[in-house]
């Protein structure tokens, strides 16, 4: 009903505007009378009772000032509420600035530009200055509502701005998140690595040899085959472009080792067998037969015992192939110090030794009981002593003392046979590498050796 009526009111022609000149008249007036409202009359809405007679022309301004009454509710929002009288009190100082504002504005807005033509230009000077007078009166009587007010909006204004910083630093520092299901919708390799990242490859030399394994970096690392020129081929553990961990290694001759390694070096517990037939079973260190190990020669004889960089050295115990045993110390390789060799025809030697002969005191027993002691020089008796002479005694103990020590070595035939089954095992992950390298490199798929 309210936008029948306004449309009937819009409808109106300018000849029943020209016909109502005591209305002007009248307005005049009534803007008069409105210069003596009163503060209280303002804010308690009084004066809208004053101005019933504009309420048609009010109506007929709102399409047209839409807009401009829009930002009335957001200044009532944006008050403080700090409780029910200061929320009413906002409400009113709010309400007070408004109406001063929709009065000048309509008012010079209906009196000046709609009816300029109609109304004489004194009239419309007089008009403007009542409205100018009108408009300062309440400025100057709600003098601190107003900077109130102008205060609530800049700080309205300053809070939306800070809002929209941090939303739009959020967005900024906010990373997209792609779903998808199934394949990738973007498979360029410039946005997306691979799922997949190829690490078996095959690598040429140019000396002829090559490997087959995975890559690390640009180097051998992790499990791979590497197959010597005509010479041989090693299965097992990587670290660097090393041998490093367990494998086998294996010459085109027969030789054999299984064990661990050390950057590039035969190091810890192993087994090399010789194509020869002689094997040792171990420590190893940089290569080389180093702590307590177990030497077999293909012609029967073994010896147990210490070794010295590939060199049997300290203590230990040595079984001949005709058949003689020897227990005590060795040095460079050689009998060499205090020990007992029993000989197989039943004889035995209790005594010291210098390079694989009997040198200095020592005691020969015969198979018979006879004995036989003194000062001994390059295996042959020069001073006879007889038997219980102090120096010989001494010789005899220590020599004994030497046999049992090396008898009783500790064993490490365990830790051997854990590290041969741990070789076995890199060596089988070994081939299976190479052949997934063989595989990529048949199917054009080759590894990214910077991964």
């Amino acid at each position: 009903m309210d936008g029948q009526k306004s449309q009937a009111k819009l409808t109106r022609t300018q000849s029943s505007l020209l016909r109502s000149s005591p209305t002007i008249r009248s307005s005049i007036h009534s803007l008069h009378s409105m210069s003596s409202l009163t503060e209280d009359d303002v804010t308690s809405g009084n004066y809208h009772h004053h101005h019933s007679q504009y309420d048609g022309d009010e109506e007929e301004q709102k399409p047209k000032t839409k807009s401009l009454l829009l930002p009335i509710p957001r200044l009532s929002g944006s008050t403080p509420r700090a409780g029910g009288s200061t929320r009413s009190g906002n409400s009113g100082q709010l309400t007070a600035v408004a109406s001063v504002v929709i009065f000048t504005f309509f008012g010079f807005f209906f009196f000046y530009y709609l009816r300029r033509d109609e109304i004489p230009t004194s009239e419309n000077l007089l008009l403007a200055l009542v409205f100018v007078a009108v408009t300062l009166f309440l400025a100057n009587k709600n003098k601190s509502l107003i900077h109130h007010s102008v205060a609530v909006m800049k700080h309205s204004w300053d809070d939306k701005s800070k809002r929209f910083r941090i939303c739009r630093a959020a967005q900024q520092s906010a990373k997209p998140v792609q779903w998808f299901i199934g394949s990738d919708p973007n498979p360029n390799p410039k946005t997306r690595k691979e799922h997949r990242i190829i690490r078996e490859g095959v690598e040429f030399y140019s000396n002829g040899d090559f490997y087959e394994g995975e890559f690390h970096k640009g180097k051998s690392n992790g499990s791979g085959v590497y197959n010597y020129f005509v010479n041989g081929r090693y299965e097992g553990d990587w670290i660097d472009a090393k041998y490093d961990g367990y494998g086998i290694e294996s010459w085109a001759r027969g030789s054999r080792y299984k064990g661990q390694y050390t950057q590039g070096s035969r190091h810890g517990y192993g087994v090399y067998r010789f194509y020869t037939g002689d094997s040792y079973s171990g420590e190893w260190c940089n290569g080389q037969s180093h702590g307590v190990g177990v030497q077999t020669c293909s012609d029967g004889s073994c010896y147990a015992g210490e070794f010295k960089y590939g060199a049997k050295h300290g203590l230990g115990c040595y079984h001949f192939r005709n058949g003689d045993r020897y227990a005590g110390e060795y040095f460079g390789d050689k009998i060499h110090g205090f020990g007992i060799y029993h000989f197989a025809n039943g004889h035995c030697y209790e005594g010291s030794w210098h390079e694989g002969r009997k040198q200095g005191y020592g005691v020969y027993i015969f198979r018979s009981g006879d004995t036989r002691c003194g000062v001994w020089d390059g295996g042959t008796l020069k001073h006879p002593l007889v038997p219980l002479n102090d120096a010989v005694v001494r010789a005899v103990q220590a020599a004994r003392r030497a046999a049992q020590n090396a008898a009783n070595l500790r064993q490490v035939d365990d830790q051997v046979n854990k590290a041969v089954m741990a070789s076995n095992r890199a060596a089988t992950a070994a081939r299976v590498a190479a052949v997934k390298a063989v595989q990529n490199r048949m199917d054009g798929k080759f590894c990214d050796t910077n991964v």
